[in-house]
């Protein structure tokens, strides 16, 4: 029964750990998309 709880807590972890990777690279994209976008309007 530990294994399990352990396995399930492990992957948990990953997973949010997944999520902040993915935010983290949506902000960059999102950075470099508004300075194209201000390098265009000038």
């Amino acid at each position: 029964m530990k294994t399990i709880a352990t396995l399930i807590a492990a992957a948990f972890l990953l997973a949010l750990a997944g999520c902040n990777t993915m935010a983290g690279i949506g902000k960059d994209v999102q950075k470099a998309g508004s300075a194209v976008e201000n390098a265009a309007k000038k």
